[in-house]
């Protein structure tokens, strides 16, 4: 490990490392990864039937596929577990090194934004970490800045807070959406961060973002360029490898993973070419499906492992297909980890029916603000406290939204996450980019 805390890696930029597949890229490189025909037309279909409350009979005979025996949490963990943001961490700080020292990025606070569920909180909150701290270029130790217990400010007040923050040596915000609320009062606090770093009254520093609050903050200071970066998107090969890191890790052989209707391989990924062993693995007949994840989840890794997650099934090995190349060499078959519903014939969650607005509103706030309790939405949707309790409840029903029972905040579900998106922007709702 060097001097900034980076894995040594010979690959340009970092952008090898598995745990940020294609590294950090300016935002407005940013491109949706492609699904597939096929796929584009069924979902366009699909939200179509679902707005107009139709059900489609032709969906009606892949219902038994759900039947299919689920994973254990044992073997959920080791398939598919959750990333490892102090890892992820020590991705983002080399590849913004490695950025700065090509001349690709010069400014003193970098904008990190990204869309909800990326990881991208998770890994800024690491930066600074008791026995795994992450050094910044210049050595030095992140400070991570948490928000005020109150958002509510005036001027003065905001200034005066900031004045206390240690922002001279290297700092970190892991999510600004947390330091405000959509009201006069509490607008004030990160319109004072912006003035701060416009005018370069604070030292160099990471201000992570979700893409919802960005677009809301990018309207409001128009005139502040910020330049932000933001996580490549994961498209179907970026998926695999990152699928394929998550349970292999370094010390365990790949996962081999099946679509469970045609026995088509998803994991490991095809090849584009080599020899011996990985030869005959490039002949193995590929499913389209990480393709279609890609597209469904927008390149999104946290939407992707939800949708992942539950895609996942057991099966008994005398059901699998031998493999060709096994079969004609006489070898035997290796096991099957796991077996993949197909995405058309899984129950993701839909948006409960509404003849009001007030679902919109509730959902965008969540958004804009990357979770509120109670009190807080009511403030920023006008929405009293006993509506939004019924307009919660089904929403948790829906599995569209959960309660953190710890701090009593309400966020949206992964899982979710993509039907809400179609939705807000189907309502005329502003949506964010990515």
């Amino acid at each position: 490990m060097n001097r900034s805390g980076c894995l040594k890696d010979k690959t340009r930029g970092n952008e090898g490392n598995p745990c940020l597949p294609g590294g950090l890229i300016p935002v407005e490189q940013w491109t949706l990864p492609e699904a597939s025909v096929r796929r584009s037309l069924k979902d366009a279909v699909r939200h179509a039937l679902t707005q107009l409350k139709a059900a489609s009979r032709a969906e009606e005979p892949f219902e038994s596929m759900d039947e299919l025996p689920e994973l254990s949490a044992g073997q959920q963990r080791r398939l598919a577990p959750e990333p490892d943001y102090a890892r992820q961490a020590e991705a983002i700080a080399c590849n913004l090194q490695h950025a700065r020292s090509e001349g690709a990025h010069r400014r003193k606070v970098t904008c990190l934004v990204a869309p909800p569920f990326s990881g991208l909180q998770q890994a800024l909150g690491r930066l600074s970490q008791s026995g795994q701290s992450v050094l910044n270029d210049n050595g030095a130790v992140w400070t991570v800045i948490t928000p005020p217990e109150t958002l509510l400010f005036s001027e003065q007040e905001a200034k005066a807070w900031w004045d206390k923050q240690d922002v001279s040596r290297p700092w970190v915000i892991p999510e600004l959406a947390d330091f405000w609320l959509r009201c006069l009062p509490g607008l004030v606090l990160v319109r004072e961060l912006f003035r701060r770093i416009a005018s370069d009254a604070v030292g160099p520093g990471i201000v992570g973002c979700s893409s919802w609050c960005w677009r809301y903050w990018e309207h409001y200071l128009e005139g502040t360029h910020m330049s932000p970066w933001t996580p490549a998107p994961l498209d179907s090969e970026r998926l695999g490898q990152w699928l394929t890191y998550l349970a292999s890790g370094h010390d365990r052989a790949p996962v081999i993973a099946r679509m469970a209707d045609d026995g088509l391989y998803v994991l490991p990924v095809a090849e584009a070419d080599g020899t011996g062993k990985n030869k005959r693995q490039k002949k193995r007949k590929h499913s389209s499906f990480l393709r279609d994840l890609a597209g469904e989840s927008r390149g999104n890794p946290g939407v992707a492992l939800a949708i992942w997650q539950r895609s996942l099934r057991a099966r008994p090995e005398e059901d699998a297909k031998p493999d060709e190349d096994d079969e004609k060499s006489g070898r035997q078959s290796r096991s099957v980890d796991c077996w993949v519903v197909p995405l058309e014939r899984l129950s993701l969650p839909t948006l409960p029916q509404s003849k009001t607005s007030v679902m919109g509103f509730v959902l965008h706030g969540l958004l804009l603000h990357n979770g509120l309790d109670v009190a807080s939405l009511e403030v920023v949707t006008g929405v009293p406290a006993y509506e939004l309790s019924l307009v919660l409840s089904r929403l948790e029903r829906a599995e569209i939204v959960r309660c953190d029972q710890v701090d009593e905040r309400w966020h949206l579900t992964p899982i979710g996450y993509p039907t809400v998106r179609r939705h807000l922007q189907s309502w005329g709702f502003p949506v964010d980019p990515f």
